[in-house]
């Protein structure tokens, strides 16, 4: 017989389901306290994005007043509307390749409808509740085409990484290398010495100042040295004129069936990227902080988004890995930090916009050089290859779609292959726990009495605690993978809870083997919590025992020995 008092929990309402995260953080209070936190947070991440997101509008053939509207309009509404707490929106690297190819077709005017009717589509696949199998998409799938992504975006910048002198660039790969290597000898030396010491600086810093600002710095130090030493090379201010130092007046785009008909195309794929990059960006939030997001509420809020950027001539808008881990680990409590970073960057636009003339293009190639290298999860791929061959497959077809074909293409494949091999996994798998869905179900702020947020707790610098929740393949796997990469900050241990995960497939285990390696190397305890009978079993097959791991009951039980440890290391010393 069904259980009758935990069926309002199985089943939240539709107001419970598409209720902004905002409003939950209102209601539990909100103090001076948690406001200061979150404007801290929200200005490290202004700091962060504001050089990101010019550097993507640009290498995505639009303005780099654009990508600030994007990341100021797009931004507000994510974090405003949103399903999650700390989401951060705006411009992302992903969609460089999509926007690029949509520009060369349609136009700027196009891309802006293309966005508007993304939006339309975001706002239904929410409210059709279909979030929740979007985050079914292969972790081999996610892993492939966003190393594909970054291949193009590299290539994509080597014009301007080297200062050469081509008036018409061919945007496929295989047209486009030639036709660079035939301009080779056009190479500006002040262009290549500044994206050579950007790249540097943001490397530099990274490893010995990890809580600076270093992309920011590194294209203020280029623009300082262009403006200064009156440096040869091609800027913002004699490319675009600049950007204006407001938002525009907001209007619609053409909406006659023609157009809506030619951009289809486009908008379909900015949908379908849009969805699975803010879902994964969500779920690499909620392992970071235990908290769980609404997958349906965030689409709708994605949707809103997409359409109030296209509405002030931006661009699609995303939810942001990167961007929304620095906000975690800024000490944010709510999306009152993502709200506020959208205004410190209107407030960068309107004061320092005369500025922005003097930063040089190769400075921007600079910085989405690095991107392009963070975006390819090395960790993953290596794990993915050692996995099997299905897993391996899965990869080089995505990947190989991605760079040669078609982005959507790549998915389509990627999807169809993964799903095979899942079907394939889960034939051979003995169980899986009856009531315990394989992928987190959109659930009620109170569906499990969960307490109130502790933001300290997710920023302490010394230990990161991640949770999973559902089955270890697919997404989760990707986002624990990226949790090292990601989350440049020093600290002393690493907690992985596996007290909510039902069933671990060789995929996952070889990830969680290949984390333990790496932290070891560098230091870090990592200590896995909450795990099954079943799952120790597949822990032990792959050698996560004493030493390379620690072992723990629960998540409060291995804090208390972290703390422990280190009262006692404290009164020793």
């Amino acid at each position: 017989m069904k259980d009758q008092t935990s069926s309002a929990h199985e089943a939240p309402s539709f107001a419970e389901l598409f209720t902004p995260k905002l409003i939950t953080v209102l209601r539990e209070g909100y103090g001076l306290a948690r406001l200061r936190g979150d404007t801290i947070a929200g200005l490290t991440v202004a700091i962060v994005a504001l050089p990101l997101s010019m550097a993507i509008a640009i290498a995505s053939g639009a303005t780099p007043a654009q990508g600030l509207y994007t990341a100021i309009v797009g931004g507000f509404l994510v974090s405003l509307l949103g399903g999650s707490r700390f989401q951060i929106g705006g411009p992302a690297g992903a969609f460089i390749v999509l926007v690029a190819a949509t520009v060369a077709q349609h136009g700027i005017e196009g891309l802006v409808l293309a966005t508007f009717l993304s939006g339309l589509m975001l706002l239904a696949v929410g409210f059709l509740r279909l979030g929740t199998f979007i985050k079914f998409i292969p972790f081999p799938v996610t892993v492939g085409f966003t190393a594909g992504i970054a291949v193009i975006i590299f290539a994509s910048q080597i014009k301007e990484l080297f200062g050469l002198s081509l008036p018409h660039e061919p945007g496929e790969l295989l047209e486009k290398l030639p036709a660079l290597w035939e301009v080779r000898g056009s190479i500006t030396p002040a262009a290549l010495g500044l994206s050579i010491v950007t790249v540097a600086v943001i490397l530099g810093l990274k490893r010995w100042r990890p809580h600076w600002p270093g992309m920011l710095i590194a294209v203020a130090l280029a623009a300082t040295a262009t403006a200064f030493l009156a440096l040869p090379v091609q800027t913002i201010g004699t490319k675009f004129g600049g950007i204006p130092a407001s938002l525009p007046a907001p209007r619609l785009p053409d909406l006659s069936l023609d157009h809506i008909l030619a951009v289809l195309p486009s908008a379909v794929s900015f949908t379908l990227l849009g969805a699975i990059e803010s879902l994964l960006s969500a779920v690499v939030a909620d392992g970071m902080t235990g908290r769980r997001h609404r997958s349906n509420c965030e689409l709708v809020a994605q949707g809103a988004a997409n359409i109030g950027s296209s509405l002030f001539g931006g661009f699609c808008v995303t939810g942001t890995i990167a961007r929304t881990a620095t906000n975690v680990r800024a000490g944010a409590h709510g999306p009152i930090a993502g709200m506020l970073h959208a205004v410190f960057l209107l407030l960068f636009m309107l004061i320092a916009a005369p500025l922005a003339s003097y930063i040089p293009l190769a400075g921007l190639a600079g910085v989405l050089a690095v991107v392009a290298w963070n975006m390819i999860e090395r960790p993953a791929i290596a794990i993915l290859l050692r996995s099997g061959w299905g897993e391996a497959t899965v990869l080089a077809a995505t990947f190989f779609l991605t760079i040669f074909r078609d982005l959507t293409e790549a998915i389509v494949v990627g999807l169809a292959l993964g799903s095979v091999l899942f079907i394939q996994r889960m034939s051979r798998a003995t169980a899986v726990s009856r009531h315990t869905p394989l992928v987190g179900r959109d659930e009620a702020d109170s569906a499990d009495g969960r307490g109130e947020y502790h933001e300290e707790q997710a920023a302490n610098p010394d230990v990161v605690v991640y949770r999973i929740t559902g089955a270890l393949f697919f997404g989760a796997t990707a986002s624990i993978g990226s949790v090292l990469d990601r989350i440049q900050d020093s600290h002393k241990a690493l907690i992985v809870d596996f007290s909510a995960v039902p069933f671990l497939d060789s995929t996952g285990a070889n990830m969680i083997e290949g984390l333990a390696h790496k932290a070891q190397k560098q230091g870090v305890a990592l200590w896995l919590t909450g795990a099954g009978l079943d799952i120790r079993r597949v822990f032990a097959t792959h050698g996560l025992s004493h030493p390379l791991i620690h072992d723990a009951v629960s998540v409060e039980a291995a804090l208390a020995t972290i703390t422990g440890a280190a009262d006692e290391a404290r009164k020793a010393g």
